[in-house]
This record gives C-alpha cells, structure tokens and sequence, in this order.
C-alpha cells in the first residue's frame, strides 16, 4: 500500500503506444477541468499539434468569443508528443461556460467565475473523501454505504514495536510480543486504499482541516476535523504519558504464521465477522496490534509531538470563542504533550512501523508548527504562556532554517504551515526571538522559487518532477503554499504559479486526468481503495470515491509487468493512459497501480487546506 521504496514498488505498464512513422499524431487539450477565477491568468495546453494554430474559445450557445494563436513550444512530452503548446486565454474575464477548439480538438468544458463558487465545491469533495475513510462505530454510509467496522479496536492489545529486518527494514523478523496493556483507539481514518491507522498521517490531515477551517467555514469540514481530534485523543494517553503511533499491521509473516492488512482484499466489516483465536493466520486482521510511540515515562518523537499537539491547539483556537471551557481543555493537551518532546539523541523518526512506509527525517518543522499553534491558542484564551511559546517557535523555526531542508510542502515538511502562522507574531514583535519575520516569509518564498524554477522547465509548467514520486502530494503542497503566501503577503507573485499547479491537479497534464477522484470531467475509475472496488463503481456515475486525491504520474523506470489483480477484488483497467505515457514518467488508472492509483489522507488532506485557501482568495 504506501511503502514508498523503489524495490517494493509494484509493477505498473510501461508501454507506450506508437504512431505510424507517417502519421502525426492528434492533437489533445489540456486545461483546468473545473475552470479559472475572472481575473486570473489562464493557460491551456495542446499536446501535439503545431505552433501558431488558431485556436477560438467558444461559449455555451457555441458562439466564438476569442480567438488567438498557439504559442512556441514549451518543450517535448513524448517520442510520440514532441511539442506542447500553450494557449493564453487571459483576456477572458466574463463569467460563463466555455470550450477551447484547436482544429479538430475539442477541449472539456470549464468555467470562468468567482474562485469561491468554482473551489468551494472542490474543497467540499475532498472532505467528503474523509467521510469514506472513517472507521469504527461512526461511519458515514456515504455513496458507498460504508458500515461501521473493527469494533474490537475499542480493545486492542498493545505490543512492542515489530521486528523489522531485509532491505528497507519491512519483513517481520520476529513474533509480535503483546505487552498485556489493552486501549480504545476506536475510530478515526483508514490510512489510504488500506485499512491502517497512523499518528503521524491522521495528525497532519487534522490539522490541515482546522487550518482550513479558519479560512472556510463549513458544518461537514467541522465535524470531520472534531472526528479526527477525537480519535488523537484517544491516542495521546495524558494518564501515562504515552503517545500510541499506529492500528493494525500491513505486513504479515509467512514464517510466523499470520496475514497483515495488506495481504488481504475485502470490505472492512468482513473483518469483525472473522471467527478467529490466537495463532490463526487472520487473527490480526480482526484483532489488530496497537504500537506506542514511546513507553511511559520516556520523551516522544518530536515529528508526532508538534503535529499532535499542533492539532489540539488549533482545537483550542477554533473553540475559543465557541466553548472556552473546552478549548482550555485543548490547550492543556498540546501543552503536555508539546513538553514531552525528544528533541536530543532524537535517532530514527517514529512514523510508521516499519519505518520505510513513512521515511521522515525532518523534525523541527513540526515542532515550529507545534509551539506555534501553541502560542495562537495561548493568544486566544488569554494564557500568560504565550510569550514562551511564542519564542519556542521562533526558536524551532531557527533550528528548521539551519538545517537547509530543501523539502517543501507534504506530509514529511510542514514548514510552510508553521512560518505561514508565525510569521505575523513576529512581525507584531516576540521578545527573545531567534529568527525574523523576513527570514520565515523568505523561507516560504524559497520554497516557491524553487517550484517556480522547475516550473520553467517543464512543458505543462508543472512544479513536482513528474519522473519521481509523490507528484501528487507535492503540487498540492504548491498549490496551498502560494495561496498560503498570497494571503500572507498580499502579493501575487506567485498567483499565476499557483494556478498553474492546480491546473496540473485538475487535468493540464498528459493524460488529461483530474487527480481528484469524482471532480472533472476526466477522473481516475479504478483508485486502489478496496472499499471503493468493491462497493462502489469502475465507469464513473456516483458511486464512486469522491475527493479521494491519488499520487498521480511517477518514475516510469519503476513499472513493469502488472501481474494478476488482488485475490477476491473486481477488475478494474483502463488502457486509455498507454498513449500518453513517456519514457520519463507513467501513469496507471488501475486497481493493481497503486503507485499511481492509491488515495491516501495526506495528500487529500493538503487538498482541503489548499482548495479552502483558494477558494476564500
């Protein structure tokens, strides 16, 4: 599911389609699916097909409202595509429905309107995605009517961290040892296609929604975000001081005898319905192992302290007005916590076990954001210790700046997020403080240089590197850390790369595909997702799992023979991606390519910040 190693990527086509020698190859439109706010810069793309072509915009009734011409190209995609061409379709400013035509090209239909009329929607179906991801007790029947499920993880035995040895530290090199500690950790979000639930990727989705709340408000958006503070709560033992990282097992155990999570296809339900004991192959599948972070009495890994109790005092902000009694409540969480950080000797990372699922390195980002999130909720109730979690902050925020991270937005660097929020205390002025507000607000745009730069280079102005991994995480990363910027600064200098980066997100790549399962025109049908191959459909309609933002194009060195569907799923494939596959970079809408197909809640989690940003711009 999400090991993000080269040696276990599972294989994906690599074959590309080729034309007759003769024969040039037809011409394709790519654009913004959903469509362009009035006054923004709008960009089109024509993969295939010549320079200065004429292309007209026409409105709903099929009148010719602008014309132009192509522009040079911006590079070569393909041996078979070794032109792209841009449309710059600015000067269209009047609200309405419209197609571009090049020739026989036909482009999908888009808008022109208000950014909140046109992403408010979008936003609202990558909240919905969550919805699809709940377990536990308080599931949302939703399109796919999902039921409750792994009920006994209201009582799940707690064990030792695995033993994890072979490349990368993923086969299980011993027994699980139980420790006789059981705990409630009912609830929260499936991970991804898979039925796992980790600290570190349910903490950053939480506080991606809260941090959307305060630009968005929105009743579904509110109670996903309380669902999700929920489910950490239980996480974060403030009894023993124990932070617990992670439900259930994907990698099961030939040689001791029982399955993990990914080695079995079904709804989750089917779970709670096993008639298992100890010692059975399934049983972890129905009782799941629950892994600590750390033991009692011993500091926390900082990476999970600073985005758990950066969660809890977003809480602590957004119910400061609401309910101040249980904001103050929140406060106390993140403040415990935040003191039990490990932030010497720090070693390996807790993220995930085995660790190669989730290999973050970075740290100090998280706790910026952290003493951050800690200062604001401080702020807001009136609490004599803002001024020192303020100067933790920008302390952390020193540290971060020393490290050189070149990383940008994601799960694994949060930076971004926490200059976003520090940046304006500083600027009110925080006595004892390490860093500047010109040297955050620089980092912030540092990492929109470098987008910016690469951007250059690439025919459909794409930001993330398409031959490499999480290419959907990372232009999602963009499009919030310009809308990020925007509103920080006031500037927009960065507008028109932000689009550019949604674009990509929405179907101004190769392939034309939205990576928005459900929005556009042209989405993915066969997302890896078990409960959406088996409940839901593989031809579009409305059963299908909306919001879900999968990974998109990667390395096409990576893919090779697909081989068999998993056991007990329905077929899913859809051929029409061979054709704009490149030597570089592939992209797969099919069951078997998680790779490329697999939703997971932090890159759909970047997607509700980022589209609830742009939206409110």
């Amino acid at each position: 599911m999400r090991i993000r190693r080269a040696a276990l990527v599972a294989a994906v086509l690599t074959g590309v389609v080729a034309a007759p020698a003769q024969a040039a190859p037809a011409a394709h439109i790519r654009l913004d699916q959903i469509g362009f706010g009035t006054s923004e810069a709008k960009h089109a793309y024509v993969l295939g097909g010549a320079a200065n072509a004429r292309f007209t915009v026409v409105d709903s009734r099929g009148r010719t409202v602008l014309t132009g011409r192509t522009g040079a190209s911006t590079g070569s995609w393909s041996e078979k595509f070794p032109a792209v061409h841009p449309i710059d379709f600015s000067s269209l400013k009047a609200s309405g429905t419209y197609r571009i035509k090049v020739g026989s090209a036909v482009s999908p239909t888009f808008e022109v309107d208000s950014l909140r009329k046109l992403f408010s929607p979008v936003a609202s179906s990558t909240v919905e995605f969550f919805q699809a991801q709940r377990d536990g007790a308080h599931v949302i029947p939703g399109r796919l009517n999902r039921k409750p499920a792994h009920l006994t993880d209201r009582s799940a035995m707690v064990y030792e961290a695995p033993v994890f040895a072979g490349e990368g530290g993923d086969e299980i090199a011993a027994p699980l040892q139980p420790t006789g500690t059981r705990v409630d950790l009912e609830g929260g979000w499936f991970d991804a296609g898979d039925f796992v639930k980790f600290t570190h990727a349910s903490s950053y989705s939480t506080a991606s929604m809260l941090l959307a709340l305060r630009n968005r408000h929105d009743a579904a958006l509110y109670e996903e975000a309380k669902f999700g503070l929920r489910w950490l709560d239980k996480a974060w033992d403030e009894k023993t001081g124990v932070l617990y990282a992670q439900v259930g097992i994907g990698t099961g155990s030939e040689e001791f005898g029982f399955v993990g999570d990914h080695d079995v296809w079904r709804l989750p339900e089917a779970d709670d319905r096993l008639d298992v004991k100890p010692g059975d192959s399934e049983y972890y599948i129905k009782h799941r192992p629950v892994f600590r972070a750390n033991q009692a009495g011993e500091k926390i890994s900082p990476n999970l302290v600073g985005r758990v109790a950066g969660s809890f005092a977003l809480a602590a902000q957004i119910e400061a007005t609401r309910d101040p009694r249980l904001a103050r409540s929140y406060l106390e969480k993140a403040a415990s916590l935040f003191a039990l950080a490990k932030t010497s000797d720090v070693g390996e990372l807790v993220t995930a076990f085995p660790h190669a699922y989730y290999p973050e390195e970075s740290w100090t980002d998280d706790m910026e954001f952290g003493a951050t999130q800690l200062a604001l909720a401080a702020k807001s109730l009136n609490d004599k210790r803002y001024a020192s979690f303020a100067r933790a902050a920008a302390h952390w925020a020193h540290e971060f700046l020393a490290t050189g991270d070149p990383d940008t937005l994601n799960v694994y660097n949060i930076s971004a997020l926490g200059h976003a929020d520090l940046a304006p205390l500083l600027k009110k002025g925080v006595p004892g403080a390490e860093v500047t507000e010109k040297q955050v607000v620089g980092d912030i745009e540092r990492q929109l240089r470098k987008g910016a730069d690469a951007a250059r280079t690439s025919p459909f102005r794409t930001a993330a590197d398409v031959g490499t991994w999480d290419v959907g995480s990372r232009t999602f990363g963009y499009i919030t850390t310009a809308a990020l910027h925007q509103k920080l600064t006031g500037s927009k200098q960065y507008a028109t790369f932000g689009t550019q980066q949604r674009g990509f997100a929405l179907g101004t790549n190769a392939w034309g595909t939205s990576l928005i399962v459900g929005v556009g025109a042209k989405f993915p049908e066969c997302p890896h997702h078990q409960a959406a191959n088996l409940s839901g459909s593989s031809s579009g309609g409305s059963k299908v799992l909306v919001g879900a933002v999968i990974n998109g194009p990667n390395d096409a060195s990576l893919f090779g023979d697909l081989g068999e569907m998993p056991a007990g799923s329905v077929d899913c494939t859809k051929p029409y991606t061979l054709e704009f596959d490149s030597a570089k970079s592939v992209f797969a809408d099919d069951l078997r390519s998680w790779p490329s197909s697999e939703p997971a809640i932090d890159f759909t989690a970047t997607g509700v910040l980022g589209f609830s940003l742009v939206a409110s711009s």
